[in-house]
Formats: C-alpha cells, structure tokens, sequence
C-alpha cells in the first residue's frame, strides 16, 4: 500500500511537472479533461433550423474524437481566456471563441476557449481555397453550369454557359464569398461535390486540424460541420502562404464576366478590414449562418510582424465583428515579445498534381484518424518525457523497498 500511495503521488508531481516544461507557459483557467464541461467541447450546439439533417438514409455522423493532450500545447485546453505568463490580457471581444496568432511563427498570442467546435460558416472556403491555390491552374477557362448558379445563400453572379477562369472565379469565391464560386470549384477540382468535401477532411487532419470536419466546400450548414478558431488559424496561416489565396484575399476589387445577354460587372472583397483601410491589412475571410452566426479571419502586418485573429460565433452588435478583429490585432502589434500560450499546428498537406487530384482516398465522414505529416502538437514529446520519468521514479521506489 505504502508503494502504490509513493507512486501515485510521482505520478500526480510528474503531471505537474509536463505542465510546466519550458517552451510554453501560459496564464488561463484550469484545463479540464478533453472535451469535459468546456462549451462546445466536442460539437457545436443544436442546429436553428434543418439544414443539417442528414439526408435520407443517412445516420448522423458521430462527434469528432477530442485530442488528448489539446492540439497545440496544454493551454490550448482552456474552456477560458488564455495568455502566455507576464503577457497583458486581450481586449474584451463578443464572441464564443477566438485566437490570436503569429502568422511566421505560429504562436498563439491570445485565445479564447480555442477548440471550441463551431460552425465556421464561410470561413470553410479558406480550406477550398488552399486546395485551388495548391492544385488547379489559375488560367484554366471553366464552363458555369445551372447547378453553380443554383447554390444557396450568397452567389457572386456565375451562370449557365459563363465562360471564367479559374482565377475570377477563386477570387470572386474568397473576395465576395461565393457559394456558386466555392461549388464550381469543388466540382472541378475532384469531379464532384462529396469527393471535394472527403477531400478537404483528409486534409484537415494532414494538418493536424482536428476539430474540421467539412460538409460542404463553401461553409454552408450541412450535416456534421464543425471547425475551431484554432483550426482555422492554422488552416489559414498554410493557406497564406500560396500567392494565389494571399493575393485573391487582399484584393479589393475585380472584373467579373457576364453570361449570356448579362454584362460582367465588378467584385468587391466584402472584408471591411480591407475597405475600411486597416493599416497592413493582408487578407481574411467573412462568413454568416443561421446556425453558426458571424464569423471573421483578418491578417495584418506591421513593423515586420504578421498576425491573424479568429473569431468565431459573434454578433455585429454593438460591435462589428472586423473592429473586434482589429481590437485584438492591434493588442497584438502593441505587445513587446510576448510569450506564447501555445502553437498553431503546422503540417503541409500532401500536394498533388491536378491529374490525380480526383482520385484521392477519401476520407471517412464519420470518423477522424490521427493527423499524419508533422503536426506541431506538444502531446507527443511530452509523453514521452513522462514515460521515462515514471520508469525513472518507479525504478527508484522499487529500489528503496529492498
């Protein structure tokens, strides 16, 4: 009994101690078990209206597994606001969720509950986006189709025998959000809708962004949806760094072709961060749902430093969502060498030529293997640290009793 009580309590020190090992330190609230009592801790709450029902025959898709250490160091657990040690607190912002990062480094500056699993809305074409960026050819003509323009919600104008490029119409899908934009694309980028979308989760959990699962390639609700503003922090920050998706998301206004006896007309980037005139504004990404409210990317530059701010099931009142961006961005620019409170996972997906872009595996829809590719998560080296010091310790005490 004496034994079992010593190595418990080695057990409980060691736990400790993996906590507080150098790299990331961080002032939040207690992390709780994976998953446990945070809000949205393992999906999104219930859905307003039936846009998620699955559709006839289909079961329900089960909840994403919980990673366990967090995704991104132990802070990244927190159900609260979180700060590296010694780092003033972010401005207060209206929202479930946040996280604010270093775009070069990775570093979360800031977070609010950052794996809460929330609808991302439109925020799910910048993972449509990465893969255009990575895999299509940007002067590529492509024929509009009844079905593009059919989409709901918010279209930019394709239409039935439109002739586009790919280019106009990936910054039309990025600048104005286009739902008949992110349609288009998913078709032609594996030939159909659900390939596209198996698609994007394979590459969610390449990159180590656990809490993504896609049901549709514009963001739209569909039947299992969920991301976190960790997530797409990182999914986001990769994206950037394609010239395609960084160009496409600072661009404030483009030339759209007509269709048939309708005359082209202009684009415009619907991101107010970029039209209100932020200083160094880089690019970002807006998004509305019934069920997942507003949310916002916005990316800045400053004095050599590029930060991203995350926010996630918001509200445009009393404040817009992009002047709660820019209040944490310029929290961010205003801080002198902050300590991290944790790291943005940071796997390169698997590139593919547009040849066999269409045959990938596609991925379970209901299920959620681990991430593959190097996938800057703190679980893995920290276990192993705790293996050897419990042989350690258990050895010691086992000596002692002879």
């Amino acid at each position: 009994m004496h034994f079992r009580r010593r190595l418990a309590t080695l057990v409980a020190l060691l736990a400790l101690t993996v906590v507080a090992l150098p790299g990331i330190a961080a002032t939040a609230a207690p992390a709780l078990p994976a998953g446990a009592e945070c809000p949205n801790g393992t999906a999104p709450g219930p859905p307003v209206d039936t846009s998620e029902a699955p559709a006839p025959g289909q079961a329900e898709p089960a909840a994403l597994p919980v990673p366990d250490p967090p995704v991104g160091g132990p802070a990244m657990g927190s159900c609260g606001d979180v700060v590296g040690d010694g780092t003033p607190p972010a401005p207060p912002v209206g929202v479930v969720s946040y996280v604010l990062a270093d775009l070069d480094t990775g570093a979360v500056i800031a977070a609010r509950n950052p794996h809460a699993r929330l609808r991302p809305a439109s925020l799910m074409k910048t993972l449509t986006g990465l893969l255009v960026a990575q895999r299509l050819p940007m002067d590529e003509v492509i024929t509009g189709t009844q079905e593009d323009a059919d989409q709901e919600g918010t279209r930019v104008g394709m239409g039935p025998g439109g002739q586009y490029t790919i280019r106009q119409v990936f910054d039309a899908m990025l600048m104005a959000s286009g739902n008949d934009a992110a349609h288009a694309l998913a078709v032609r980028l594996t030939g159909s809708v659900p390939a596209t979308v198996d698609l994007m989760n394979t590459t969610a959990r390449d990159l180590g962004a656990l809490d993504t699962r896609a049901a549709t390639p514009s963001g739209l609700d569909g039947p299992g949806m969920s991301t976190s503003a960790y997530d797409l922090a990182s999914i986001f920050r990769v994206a950037m760094r394609q010239p395609a998706f960084a160009q496409a998301t600072s661009t404030a206004r483009i030339a759209f072709p007509g269709w048939g006896p309708n005359p082209g007309f202009d684009v415009v980037n619907d991101n107010k961060l970029l039209t209100s005139g932020y200083a160094g504004y880089l690019g970002g990404k807006t998004g509305f749902t019934d069920d997942a409210r507003h949310t916002f990317i916005g990316a800045a530059e400053r004095n050599g430093h590029r930060l991203v701010a995350v926010l996630m099931r918001g509200e445009q009142r009393p404040v817009p969502m992009y002047e709660q961006a820019a209040a944490l961005l310029d929290h961010g620019f205003a801080l002198t060498s902050p300590r991290p409170a944790g790291q943005l996972t940071d796997a390169a997906p698997r590139a593919e030529s547009d040849d066999d872009a269409g045959t990938t595996a596609a991925a379970e829809p209901g299920g959620a293997a681990p991430a593959s590719g190097t996938t800057t998560s703190w679980g893995t080296p920290l276990l192993v640290v705790a293996v050897i010091a419990a042989a350690a310790g258990l050895f010691a005490l086992r000596t002692s009793r002879r």
